[in-house]
């Protein structure tokens, strides 16, 4: 039987092109997901199914790690657990 430690998450490791990783919390990476997605003129196919940006937010965090979001720009966010 698998640990259940294995399912916990403390967050997210974000990282951006020439940017400094940033540690955000469930909220606050779908937000910014959806903020990106709310910019976007032209979605992929996978995303436009979905009704809201919301929607294509929560598709994206429970189904991918890494989102090119145009030509050399891209996000890509890791689960980590924090342990003391």
């Amino acid at each position: 039987m698998a640990n259940s430690i294995m399912y916990q998450e403390d967050g997210y490791v974000v990282l951006e092109p020439d940017q400094p990783e940033q540690f955000l919390c469930e909220a606050e990476l779908l937000a910014k997901l959806q903020t990106l997605l709310e910019q976007q003129t032209d979605l992929p196919p996978y995303l436009k199914k979905f009704p809201s940006p919301q929607a294509q937010a929560r598709h994206l965090l429970e189904t991918a790690c890494e989102w090119d979001i145009a030509p050399g720009q891209y996000l890509q966010w890791y689960v980590v657990r924090l342990e003391k």
